[in-house]
């Protein structure tokens, strides 16, 4: 297809497509002559994938490049390709190591991967913005005053557990290594604010049904 199908397909301006060309989060196209390319399925494929990203998730152009460098690498297995793409989508800053909330959230965070027998997330606990976002999260909850332990989290990290497992039973589903990982980065960008809305609708049907509606 040409530039004006494609843009047609797709809902995306000529110039926005343009744009996405030169800043390298599309592939050119074939080149038919001087000033025409051809472009296949999997541009328009890509093109709806970029403009989730940016679109949807707010992603700055810069940091959707890198996503997308991550999952068309295929010099990579497929963990260490997953994790890179997720981990290049925004994260939480660095907590601060000298505050004794940190370290308080630290050791219950270290304790809790421990109960539940995550060896693996604590090998990848130095470089794993997942691992500093449950600390930072864990900190800010003891530094407003409210006691959440370790007993508590337990409940809710097996349950996530039941949720990891069920995406990546979706990812599997999927042919490519590179559709595999693109599938892993599009479920965090797009489905977690809807895995947020859930619980908070049965939160509130559980409230209600609780205390009614007084």
């Amino acid at each position: 297809m040409r530039l004006a199908e494609l843009s047609k397909r797709s809902g995306v301006p000529i110039a926005t497509i343009k744009y996405y060309l030169r800043e390298g989060l599309l592939a050119p196209g074939r080149q038919i002559n001087a000033r025409t390319a051809e472009y296949d399925e999997d541009h328009l494929r890509r093109l709806r994938v970029v403009r989730a990203l940016i679109q949807i998730g707010r992603l700055p152009v810069a940091t959707a490049r890198e996503v997308l460098g991550h999952i068309d690498d295929d010099s990579l297995g497929r963990t260490i390709r997953m994790g890179a793409a997720l981990w290049a989508l925004p994260q939480v800053p660095e907590p601060d190591e000298d505050d004794e909330f940190v370290q308080s959230a630290r050791g219950e965070v270290e304790q809790l991967l421990e109960r539940l027998g995550w060896s693996n997330a604590q090998a990848l606990s130095t470089i794993s913005p997942a691992y500093r976002s449950l600390v930072v999260g864990l900190a800010a909850f003891r530094r407003l005053g409210y006691t959440w332990d370790i007993e508590l989290t337990l409940p809710y990290a097996r349950l996530m557990h039941e949720v990891a497992v069920l995406d990546l039973n979706f990812v599997e589903t999927h042919s490519s290594e590179a559709e595999k990982v693109e599938i892993a980065v599009l479920g965090t960008v797009l489905l977690e604010p809807v895995l947020h809305t859930l619980r908070r609708v049965a939160q509130e049907e559980e409230a209600a049904r609780r205390y009614g509606f007084e």
